[in-house]
C-alpha cells in the first residue's frame, strides 16, 4: 500500500489550503491516480486497521440496491433491525442529518449508490420503487460475458436528475471495467476523496467488487485503478496522517471467499462473514472524526 501512503504524503506536503462544504477546511490536490495490482495481494491498508466488516456490508448493501440505512445495519451485523437500535453504521449520520433534512425518515437516504446501481433513474417514494429503472449491475455482468472487448463497460452512480433527492451525492461516481487476456480490471473515478478516512475504504470496496464480478464472469483479476478529482486531507486529520506516515506497511493479505457463487443472486445470499482477509495483520487503529 505504498501507493496510498505516497498519496497521503504528496497531498500533505504539496496540497493547497481549500475550503469545503463541511466547513472543516482541507489541504487539496486536483487530479491524482493510484494503481493496485490485485494479483499481488488484496489492497487493504496495513498501517492502520481497515473496517473490513463495514466494507463488505456496504458493498452487499449497494449490490442489493437498497437506500435504507437500517438495512445496511442488518447486513453488517446479521441481525434484525429491531435488535439494532443502538448500532450505528457509516451512513447513520447522513440518515440523521441530510436524510431528515430532505424529509426522509426511518433511515431512508434517497436514491443513493445502490439505488442507482440496480435501478438507475427509477422513480422512488420513500423505500418503494414505482417506476423501474436500469439494473446496471446485471447489465454489466451480461455485457462482460458477451462483449468483453467493449469500451462501454460503465457503472455510474451519478444521476443529475436525482442528485437533489440524495442524502449524499456520490463521491465515487463512475467505474469502468476492462477485460484483456482473461483478466478483469476496474478504474473508478472519485470526484471527492477523503484520503485519510475514506480512500482506504473505497480502495477495498472496489477491489472486492472487481473480485466478485470477475468470479461471476469466470475471469481472473488484474488491476484496480483509482482516479481522484479533489484529493484532500481534512485539517483535523493532519496529526493522524503524520502518525500513519511514520509506520511501516505490512504484507498484504489475500481475499478468501468461503462460498461459491456464479450469479449476482447467489452473491446476495452471502453474508459479511463469507468474505475474509487471510493473513491480515494491520497496525493499530488511528482515530479521526468524519467530516459530514
Amino acid at each position: 500500500m505504498k501507493t496510498y501512503l505516497n498519496a497521503l504524503a504528496d497531498v500533505l506536503e504539496s496540497g493547497e489550503e481549500k475550503s469545503d462544504r463541511t466547513g472543516v477546511g482541507t489541504r487539496s490536490i486536483f487530479g491524482y491516480q493510484m494503481r493496485f495490482d490485485l494479483t499481488k495481494g488484496f489492497p487493504a491498508v496495513t498501517t492502520k486497521r481497515l473496517a473490513w466488516k463495514s466494507v463488505v456490508g456496504e458493498l452487499l448493501w449497494f449490490l442489493e440496491g437498497s437506500m435504507d440505512e437500517r438495512r445496511l445495519a442488518e447486513i453488517t451485523y446479521d441481525k434484525d433491525r429491531s435488535e439494532l437500535e443502538d448500532k450505528r453504521t457509516i451512513w447513520t449520520d447522513n440518515a440523521e442529518n441530510q436524510g431528515k433534512a430532505l424529509g426522509y425518515s426511518h433511515g431512508i437516504l434517497g436514491p443513493v449508490y445502490g439505488f442507482q446501481w440496480r435501478n438507475f433513474n427509477g422513480e422512488m417514494y420513500n423505500s418503494s420503487t414505482h417506476l423501474k429503472g436500469t439494473d446496471q449491475i446485471e447489465w454489466l455482468i451480461d455485457e462482460i460475458k458477451t462483449n468483453p472487448d467493449s469500451r462501454r463497460l460503465i457503472l455510474s452512480a451519478w444521476n443529475p436528475n436525482q442528485i437533489d433527492k440524495m442524502a449524499l451525492p456520490p463521491c465515487h461516481t463512475l467505474a469502468q471495467f476492462y477485460v484483456i487476456n482473461g483478466k478483469l480490471s476496474c478504474q473508478m473515478y472519485q470526484r471527492s476523496a477523503d484520503l485519510f478516512l475514506g480512500v482506504p475504504f473505497n480502495i477495498a470496496s472496489y477491489s472486492l467488487l472487481t473480485h466478485i464480478i470477475a468470479k461471476i464472469t469466470d475471469l481472473k483479476v488484474q488491476d484496480f485503478v483509482l482516479t481522484v478529482g479533489d484529493a484532500h486531507i481534512y485539517n483535523t486529520h493532519y496529526d493522524a496522517v503524520k502518525e500513519q506516515l511514520k509506520r511501516t506497511p505490512q504484507e498484504l493479505p489475500t481475499l478468501k471467499i468461503n462460498k461459491e457463487f456464479s450469479s449476482l443472486e447467489e452473491v446476495l445470499s452471502l453474508g459479511v462473514s463469507d468474505f475474509q482477509l487471510d493473513n491480515y495483520n494491520p497496525l493499530s487503529a488511528i482515530k479521526a472524526e468524519m467530516a459530514i
